[in-house]
């Protein structure tokens, strides 16, 4: 009895998703520490970043990182309307933005890089580390020809 292997195509599916911190609106990132340093007015800076922190599940302009299978995406909106993708096979590197790391917030932005030029920016990433390791590892598992050689190291 021999059994037909069909090689069909793999559907897209979601590897991780996260929520940009509060620290994609500098300003009010900023304030918001200013104001939580201080005892008297902090909870006025839980208020004030507190609309922000919720404003990343708003219907119009809440905003979160999607790795799949297939590709890295911005996705905007309750429904996740994509605003900008890039393939996995087309990523070059991950790169972490130091100037962008913000100890507060544990987040930093995060550039993917597609022929030697920034294609897309993931702004305030939490956990930004780890995140673009999920990128690099899914890249290396779904886009084969991509790996990148390491050297050894005993």
């Amino acid at each position: 009895m021999s059994m037909d292997v069909q090689t069909t195509e793999i559907p897209e599916r979601r590897i991780r998703i996260v929520w940009p911190t509060v620290a994609r609106v500098p300003a009010v990132a900023n304030l918001g520490k200013l104001l939580t340093n201080t005892i008297v007015l902090a909870p006025l800076g839980w208020i004030v970043m507190g609309f922000f922190y919720f404003s990343k599940v708003l219907p119009v302009i809440g905003v979160r990182y999607m790795l799949t299978n297939k590709r890295i995406m911005i996705l905007a909106g309750w429904k996740g309307s994509v605003t900008q993708a890039v393939a996995l096979g087309d990523i070059d590197d991950v790169k972490l933005d130091p100037a962008t790391v913000d100890q507060f917030f544990r987040s930093a932005d995060l550039q993917i890089i597609v022929a030697g030029r920034v294609e897309m920016t993931l702004k305030a990433v939490p956990d930004a580390e780890s995140y673009r390791h999920a990128i690099l590892d899914s890249r290396n598992a779904w886009a084969p020809g991509r790996v990148k050689m390491l050297p050894f190291v005993s």
